[in-house]
C-alpha cells in the first residue's frame, strides 16, 4: 500500500514557522513527510531533522527527502533532546509536531487502528512493544474503564469495559471487528444511530498502547527548550485532549509574574518565555475542508520562544 499523505494546514504551518533559508528545523511526526517536504522546499544551507517511531514512515520519508539537506531518524519526538545532542545540534529555529495516528496507519488495515476494516487488533505505531491486544486481554475492568472514560471520553465506558472482559472469558479478542462488535453491542441504539460507536473506544486504546500523552508531555518541553530565541514551535491536535494539553502548556510557557495579587510588587521575578502567535488555534478553510476531509478536526496552536 502507497504511504500517501495530503499534510494538514500546510500553508498555515510553513508562514507560522516563518523559515530561515539557512535554519536548523525539526519535523517531529514525519509520517509521508507532507510537512517535511514543505519545509525542506523552503531551505537553501539550512537543514531538516525528520523524525517518526514508525519504521515504515522513516523508510517512506527518507527517500522522499533524498534530494534535500534532510535526515530522517527512527525516534519519538520525546527524545527529541538526545537526538539533537548526538548530532551535535544545540537549539534550532523551529519545530512542528503534528499529533495522533498517520493517514497510512489508518488506511493501512493490517495496522489495526480502523475499526473499518477487519485486522489484528494491533494499534502500535512503533511497531514494537504492548499491542491493542494485549491491553484489552489482559486489562482489568476497572482499567479498562478508566481507559475508555479518560483518553476517548466515552460516557458509555464502564459497559464497554464490562462486555470486553465478558467476552474474553469466552475466547480472546483478536481483531479489530470483534472490538467493534462488542462496543457496538454495547451502546444505547439511540447512539448508534447518531455516529460510530466505536471511535471513541479505538481512540483510548490507541492512545494507551502508544502513551501518547506521555510522550507528547516529554516532547512539548523537549521542544520548547531546543528553541533558540525567536524560535518558533508550531502544533497541529486532532482532538479535545491534546488540544487542552497543549493549550495549558502554551499557557505555562507565557506566564510571567505569579505572585499573589495582595503583592504590592513582583517578588518572584518570573518573566514570560514565549509568545503565541494566535489568541485562538487556526482550524482549516472552506477549501481544505472540502480537499480533505481529515482536516476538519485540526487545529494549529503556535508559540514563539521570547527569552
Amino acid at each position: 500500500m502507497e504511504f500517501k499523505h495530503l499534510p494538514v494546514l500546510a500553508n498555515e504551518c510553513i508562514e507560522a514557522l516563518d523559515i530561515k533559508p539557512d535554519g536548523i528545523y525539526v519535523d517531529c511526526t514525519a509520517g509521508g513527510a507532507g510537512h517535511s517536504r514543505l519545509i525542506a522546499q523552503n531551505l537553501k544551507s539550512g537543514r531538516l531533522i525528520a523524525l517518526d517511531r514508525d519504521p515504515e514512515a522513516v523508510a517512506v520519508a527518507t527517500s522522499r527527502l533524498a534530494e534535500f539537506n534532510a535526515q530522517v531518524i527512527n525516534k519519538n519526538y520525546s527524545q527529541l533532546k538526545d537526538v539533537l545532542a548526538e548530532l551535535g545540534i544545540d537549539k534550532v529555529d523551529g519545530i512542528l509536531m503534528d499529533l495522533g495516528v498517520s493517514s497510512y496507519q489508518l488506511d493501512c488495515a493490517e495496522r489495526g487502528f480502523s475499526y473499518h476494516n477487519d485486522a489484528a487488533l494491533d494499534m502500535r505505531m512503533s511497531k514494537n512493544g504492548l499491542s491493542a491486544a494485549d491491553i484489552v486481554n489482559t486489562y482489568s475492568f476497572d482499567e479498562l474503564s478508566r481507559i475508555i472514560f479518560e483518553y476517548g471520553e466515552e460516557k458509555n465506558a464502564r459497559s464497554i469495559a464490562r462486555a470486553i472482559v465478558n467476552q474474553r472469558e469466552l475466547g480472546r479478542i483478536e481483531t479489530t471487528l470483534q472490538l467493534a462488535e462488542i462496543i457496538k453491542e454495547n451502546v444505547p441504539a439511540s447512539y448508534r444511530r447518531e455516529k460510530n460507536p466505536c471511535k471513541k473506544t479505538f481512540q483510548a486504546i490507541r492512545i494507551a498502547v502508544n502513551n501518547e500523552f506521555e510522550h507528547l508531555s516529554i516532547g512539548l518541553d523537549a521542544a520548547f527548550d531546543s528553541l533558540k530565541v525567536g524560535g518558533r514551535l508550531a502544533v497541529i491536535t486532532f482532538h479535545s485532549l491534546e488540544d487542552r494539553l497543549v493549550k495549558k502548556r502554551f499557557a505555562q510557557y507565557c506566564t510571567g509574574c505569579i505572585c499573589p495579587p495582595q503583592f504590592p510588587q513582583c517578588v518572584c521575578g518570573k518573566t514570560p518565555n514565549g509568545r503565541l502567535l494566535f489568541k485562538k488555534p487556526l482550524t482549516a478553510t472552506e477549501q481544505e475542508l472540502d480537499d480533505n476531509l481529515r482536516s476538519r478536526s485540526a487545529k494549529l496552536r503556535v508559540i514563539e520562544k521570547i527569552k
